[in-house]
């Protein structure tokens, strides 16, 4: 065999090879086509899409559906509210078609023709060309939405991206697949959707984007997070390409002022944040509240008006609470003042702040409901020493003076603090706080000794939120039930916590102008043109200030001061809080009346006229069987009432020695209502050496019965109490 047979002796072999290759690459590529246009999983409807759609945020609604807050919740991505195709700029969808897919509107999911370009570049060693068409580009990301997981980028999952897009054509019309995918798609770092791009970006609607804008959200679609100079390129190329007359230098301005910064995306409903952050827990939820949209925003602005007014006092900061008495539904939850407060945000409803005055309603009322003490009570207002363990205790009214014997009417109506420490002593501290922890004010939780008699002025820590339930009870009688800030939730727990009588009597002293003039005067931000019911408070240092009251109708709360803990300068509750109370309430009422409650069953009222003529004379209501004893007691009538009694120590007391304080140190108070009619003390039967008052006794263990005798030698009153 010759050399040349040798060589001629393979080419002859590659004839049938090569028709074998060409065959297999037929039935190949003959089965690439059939399974090409083999039917395929149909695609989600568009509808489906488009329901399913999330936004990052949801939205708080009030009780009529008005918008009121949105929260973000998805810190996945940034997206906003679903825009429809017609509401987007024509600008943008030119840009984005010119730059994206150009035959969009020709194709049915795939075009050949830019398949073919990217395969002759890629085989010549061309420039890499993308061949995605929009349709594509929005089956990959639907199916990563149905995956939860980005397809990876290989010729298989092209191919399949080809196949989802061709079947999406044949589903969807071309307008729901551009509107979905300018949904869908991802523009600039975490902005998802063109409403949060145009806004994130730009602060505009999709709809307003102009030409510039336009081709700089188009240049942004192939990388989410490419160099400023690479955006100015790809826009500057779309827009000549498109004929649209903008320079490099405008680009390059307005991209480096709008992406070339972290874009700022602030909610455009921010009314009710902190009501916001306790309901809405889902993205793209809708939550309808009880709160009303028009007065959210009346009770806002009042409260920065007030506060702006008294910023020179280092106010600051303040919260408002309005509340429905029958159903209990929040109708404004103000946290703070929004942007002028101090710490946007911090919550000033459920914060913890020191109480001061505005628990002596509800001292006084456990006395009045226990039969202790009346309205027409007389209470001594004069210098107090308590002994305790750390040293005596020396209550003081706000004003530094006394006034001497004055009615519980009195002294609740002007907040006096001598009378309200003498009425704990009597009552127990531990009484009170099992009655606030009745009315729900959890925050409550040591026992009385803990607190001690300065409990009486207010030295817990409690919550406007409590507070404002605590005075809708007095509102509705007594009874108390949860506050609801959704529709409907209220109603679940309801009790009776104090006595309708003593609600009811509590009620007419706040809501009483001429008691509260000892220390308010008769002009001051608490009289209302219409029946309400209020009472201010003041912490130590005049760190906090408080105004609570209630109307037939409604409950506001008002809390003033600042997150810090820093003292107001000279504010008091009745020219801090107040001002705020009365014109919410003023709002609240425009147009409504608010009428005073009718006295309940176990009520009854007389005419009283005070020994001496230390307050005017005026009808007074008791609870049945408190009023004073006459004879021929009747309706109206004129008795004289004020008699002296032992106030301190309190029948059946039991009163425990402390082993650990020095008995020097543990000494009772002998007191009683009216000092100038106690000529000596008589205890055990013995005469004790002095009448002062109060007359400090150091104790001793045993059953002991005190008397009290006046100048005649009779015995006006006795107790019998216990030392152990």
């Amino acid at each position: 065999m010759s050399i040349r047979a040798d060589i001629n002796m393979p080419r002859r072999r590659v004839i049938p090879v090569i028709i074998a290759v060409l065959v297999a690459a037929g039935i190949a590529c003959a089965g690439a086509v059939y399974d090409f246009w083999r039917p395929s999983v149909p695609p989600p409807r568009f509808a489906v899409v488009k329901a399913g759609y999330n936004r990052s945020e949801a939205v708080l609604l009030d009780r009529h559906g008005v918008p009121l807050q949105e929260l973000r919740l998805d810190h996945r991505g940034r997206r906003l509210e679903w825009v429809a195709l017609g509401d987007i700029s024509p600008a943008l969808i030119r840009a984005v078609l010119h730059g994206e897919d150009r035959r969009f509107y020709r194709h049915r999911g795939v075009d050949w023709l830019a398949v073919g370009g990217a395969v002759w570049n890629r085989l010549w060693g061309g420039p890499p060309r993308g061949a995605s068409t929009i349709t594509m580009q929005l089956a990959r990301k639907l199916t990563a939405r149905e995956e939860r997981r980005s397809p990876p980028k290989t010729l298989g999952e092209k191919w399949r991206q080809m196949k989802a897009a061709r079947r999406l054509e044949t589903e969807w019309r071309k307008e729901e697949i551009l509107e979905a995918y300018l949904n869908l798609i991802t523009f600039r770092g975490e902005l998802q959707g063109i409403a949060a791009a145009a806004r994130g970006l730009f602060g505009k609607d999709p709809g307003g984007l102009n030409d510039t804008e336009s081709l700089i959200l188009a240049a942004l679609i192939p990388s989410t997070n490419q160099s400023p100079e690479r955006i100015v390129g790809r826009a500057g190329r779309i827009g000549g390409s498109l004929g649209i007359p903008v320079g490099t230098a405008e680009l390059q301005s307005l991209v480096q002022e709008r992406v070339g910064r972290p874009y700022r995306l602030p909610p455009r409903l921010s009314l009710a944040p902190h009501a916001a952050r306790i309901l809405l827990s889902q993205p793209g939820a809708r939550v309808v509240s009880t709160l009303d949209r028009d007065l959210q925003e009346q009770v806002l602005g009042i409260l920065n008006r007030r506060l702006a007014e008294n910023r020179e006092r280092n106010v600051n900061d303040g919260a408002v609470l309005v509340v429905e008495n029958k159903s209990g539904e929040i109708l404004a939850y103000v946290g703070n003042s929004g942007e002028t407060a101090s710490a946007p945000h911090v919550d000033g409803v459920p914060a913890r702040r020191q109480a001061g005055s505005v628990l002596k309603p509800f001292l006084y009322e456990l006395a009045i409901e226990k039969k202790i003490l009346t309205a027409a009570s007389l209470i001594d207002d004069s210098p107090l020493q308590i002994p305790t363990p750390t040293g005596l205790y020396i209550p003081e009214n706000y004003g530094r003076d006394f006034q001497g014997p004055v009615t519980l009417r009195t002294a609740l109506a002007s907040s006096l603090n001598v009378p309200a420490v003498r009425t704990l002593m009597t009552l127990g501290a531990d009484t009170l706080v099992m009655r606030l922890r009745d009315l729900g004010m959890d925050s409550v939780r040591k026992d009385g000794d803990y607190y001690g008699y300065s409990l009486a002025l207010g030295s817990v820590d409690v919550s406007l939120r409590e507070l404002v339930n605590a005075y809708r009870s007095l509102a509705n009688g007594g009874r108390w039930s949860e506050l609801a800030l959704v529709p409907g939730a209220a109603r679940r727990k309801s009790r009776q916590v104090m006595s309708r009588e003593g609600a009811f009597v509590v009620s007419t002293i706040l809501s009483d102008r001429e008691g509260r003039t000892i220390t308010f005067g008769w002009e001051n931000f608490l009289s209302t043109r219409f029946w309400t019911a209020v009472k201010t408070g003041t912490s130590k240092d005049m760190r906090d200030n408080w105004c609570i009251g209630y109307s037939d109708t409604y409950t506001v709360g008002v809390w003033i001061g600042n997150f810090s803990g820093a003292p107001m300068w000279n504010v008091t509750g009745v020219t801090g809080a107040a001002p705020v109370w009365l014109d919410v309430m003023n709002h609240l009422h425009r147009h409504r009346p608010s009428v005073a409650p009718a006295p309940p069953p176990g009520v009854t009222s007389g005419y009283v006229h005070l020994r001496e003529g230390r307050e005017s004379p005026r009808e007074e209501w008791f609870v049945s069987g408190t009023e004073p004893a006459a004879p021929g007691f009747a309706r109206p009538r004129t008795v004289t009432y004020g008699e002296a009694r032992i106030v301190y120590p309190v029948a059946g007391m039991i009163v425990t020695i402390d082993p650990d304080i020095p008995e020097d140190y543990q000494l009772i108070a002998f007191e009683a209502s009216e000092p100038a009619a106690v000529s000596s003390w008589r205890l055990n039967r013995r005469l004790l050496p002095s009448a002062s008052h109060p007359l400090l006794w150091k104790p001793s263990r045993g059953t002991h019965r005190l008397e009290m005798i006046d100048k005649e030698g009779v015995v006006i009153d006795s107790v019998t109490f216990t030392v152990r």
